[in-house]
């Protein structure tokens, strides 16, 4: 029987820490800012005014986030393992910052961050509308990230520990090189590397970075986890653009998923997995070239509160699993429950302790 000194640092997260700067707000500041729910976008300019508006004009709350940092937390939460879980990212040499690094701390996450003294804690504007949610990603200090910090021998120590890592593509647009790296020593000790697509805007735009950073036959973010038994997580809006990107012509989630199951391999030697949720609807699962479909836990739409989080809890609470060693049914079981749970609270946030069998 595992100990738990067998989970020291088995789950390895990498990704933009964030803070969130959440908020219910109305029609017309997302039409101001051009703000599509369901979405998740880079700021640009015009929307650099709206955190200060949304502190001014709503019920704002500040929250430690960041996509992989979430569902490292969650992970972390559902393992009440202290320790079993590390993280690496960028912030800002500041009183946010501060906090950041307070909270996943308390949270029971060994945090590594690289701190930058001239740019400011990233943010996240998180936009909420009858329990729809955008995003609006002030980077900062998130887009600082330095390959020289995960080179030094106290930060690869931790690569060098984990078994299992999860790097949202978000940090694509900011330390490639930092995700090669990863990806070549998981590949190289037979270890698990799983991504996720993060948002439509990778898939489209960040395209040849995706490319560049996965070589060895890995043509698409997909690939990155065929070099070791791997997953790539994604939601169905984020799948169909990726199909769109890449010229598949084909808007059903479920033959996405077959296709990406199917994408040539750089070695045959062990199974892929892509795992894409769709909201209120069934859990697509390929692997082998096979689709299964998994419920999801049914909530009345009256205890929906905020579904900012809901994909980053589902991937923490799969995680948790899949580093247990359980069947993929398992792990979407729990990433089902962690979901439910964060969305019935505002941001992803959840109870002392989980009641998960």
């Amino acid at each position: 029987m595992a100990s738990s000194s067998d989970f020291d640092g088995i789950l390895l997260g990498m990704g933009n820490p964030l803070l969130d700067v959440s908020a219910v707000v109305d029609q017309d500041f997302l039409t101001k800012y051009d703000i599509k729910l369901n979405n998740a976008i880079l700021a640009e300019d015009k929307h650099l005014p709206m955190y200060d508006e949304m502190s001014e004009k709503f019920n704002v709350e500040y929250i430690a986030g960041g996509a992989t940092q979430n569902s490292i937390k969650v992970a972390q939460w559902m393992l009440q393992i202290p320790g079993a879980t590390s993280y690496m990212g960028s912030i800002g040499k500041d009183k946010y910052g501060e906090a950041m690094k307070k909270d996943a701390t308390a949270a029971g996450v060994n945090v590594h961050y690289y701190e930058d003294e001239s740019t400011s804690t990233g943010t996240c504007g998180v936009c909420v509308l009858g329990g729809e949610r955008s995003l609006i990603a002030n980077l900062s200090a998130a887009n600082c990230y330095k390959v020289e910090h995960l080179k030094k021998p106290e930060n690869w120590a931790l690569v060098e520990k984990a078994k299992f890592y999860y790097i949202a593509g978000f940090f694509l647009t900011v330390s490639p090189e930092s995700i090669q790296l990863v990806r070549e020593h998981a590949a190289a000790h037979n270890k698990v590397f799983t991504m996720n697509l993060s948002a439509p805007f990778i898939c489209e735009f960040f395209k040849d970075v995706q490319e560049k950073c996965l070589p060895l036959k890995c043509m698409h973010l997909i690939s990155c986890v065929d070099q070791v038994h791997g997953l790539c997580f994604g939601n169905e809006t984020e799948a169909r653009t990726f199909s769109r990107v890449h010229g598949w012509e084909t808007d059903d989630v479920e033959q996405i998923a077959i296709k990406i199951s199917q994408l040539p391999k750089a070695t045959g030697t062990y199974k892929r997995t892509t795992v894409i949720t769709q909201g209120a609807d069934p859990v697509v699962v390929a692997e082998d070239g096979k689709v299964k479909k998994y419920p999801v836990i049914h909530l009345p739409k009256e205890k929906l509160v905020d579904t900012n989080g809901a994909g980053d809890a589902f991937v923490g609470g799969f995680l948790s699993q899949l580093v247990h060693g359980k069947a993929i049914e398992d792990c979407v079981r729990a990433g089902c429950y962690a979901s439910n749970v964060v969305i019935q609270r505002s941001g992803c946030t959840y109870p002392q302790k989980p009641d998960f069998n």
